[in-house]
């Protein structure tokens, strides 16, 4: 079971390297993500994009763009730049998709496009890990980057995504925390109706590989010492492996709040799709990058031996 970066890079180092297709790529940071990821033997690139811009990105990176892992396709527009990346890992040139210096709603018109994208499941959603709290622990948090305000049965496919990359991760039965503002089930709090028949789905095997619980606040998800003071008996009293939040604007904040106030390490990915796409802000660092990749590349390889 991973419980830190440092063992995810490491596991990703132990598998075959994977084929990055990045859409758009002239972005210093991803390509920094890049060569860090070349660096580690972690992946091969194919880089689509206008190719003057991607060679002074590449400068201000430190990446050798004349490197045997690193091919350039040349494509000044954004749209299609974006679609032939998208095609590329479609026809099996690529094992995974990152997104570059493109707006997210251009690179997803491609992803959902019906004969050349890659949806596979009924919902894609994002999947954030963050490193902590606390040593050796790695939390997922689904969904702040792509469902905007779920109803329970897009609830239901995002705790199987989520549950998806945990058990390729070493998780065999992760623990699903259904977030809300408190532990009681309130008529007048929609979140806290919804946790509770997930959490009874999941008690009748209605969402496989998972024990689900819910409603639960944040503190009681994360906290041993926070269950036990408020007196909340249930499957999950701090030891929560993944926090199925409300909506996006909850996860959202809660992704920027960790980063920006606790400085956690974070990385992730968007699932549902017929490969690991590494959708980031364009705020996060290189590092959060790198760890999607490293991610993304784990996600592939265990997605090949299926």
């Amino acid at each position: 079971m991973i419980t830190n970066f440092d063992q995810l890079v490491e596991t990703a180092r132990s598998y075959p390297s994977q084929r990055l297709a990045v859409a758009v790529a002239q972005d210093c940071e991803v390509l920094a993500a890049v060569r860090e990821a070349i660096e580690e033997n972690l992946i091969t690139a194919r880089l689509f994009g206008d190719e003057e811009e991607i060679k002074k990105a590449a400068v201000k990176a430190g990446l050798d763009l004349n490197r045997a892992e690193i091919e350039v396709i040349h494509e000044r527009d954004p749209v299609k730049a974006s679609q032939m990346a998208v095609v590329a890992v479609k026809t099996g040139q690529a094992d995974m998709l990152m997104k570059g210096l493109v707006h997210s709603a251009v690179i997803m018109k491609q992803i959902l496009d019906k004969d050349t994208g890659l949806r596979k499941s009924k919902v894609l959603s994002h999947v954030a890990l963050l490193e902590g709290p606390g040593p050796d622990r790695i939390t997922f948090m689904t969904d702040g980057g792509m469902v905007i305000n779920p109803n329970l049965q897009q609830k239901v496919e995002m705790i199987n995504n989520a549950v998806g990359v945990a058990r390729a991760l070493g998780y065999q039965q992760p623990k699903v925390a259904v977030i809300a503002g408190l532990e009681l089930v309130n008529p007048d709090m929609p979140a806290t109706l919804d946790a509770a028949v997930l959490a009874k789905m999941g008690e009748r095997g209605q969402i496989p590989h998972a024990i689900v619980d819910g409603p639960l606040a944040l503190d009681v998800a994360l906290s041993r010492e926070a269950a036990l003071h408020k007196g909340v008996k249930g499957e999950i009293q701090g030891d929560a492996h993944i926090l199925l939040v409300p909506n996006l604007e909850v996860g959202n904040v809660l992704y920027k709040t960790a980063v920006a106030f606790g400085g956690v390490k974070t990385a992730g990915t968007i699932t549902g799709a017929s490969a690991p796409i590494i959708l980031t802000s364009r705020a996060d660092s290189h590092y959060a990058k790198f760890y999607s990749i490293a991610l993304a590349q784990v996600l592939a390889w265990q997605n090949q031996r299926r």
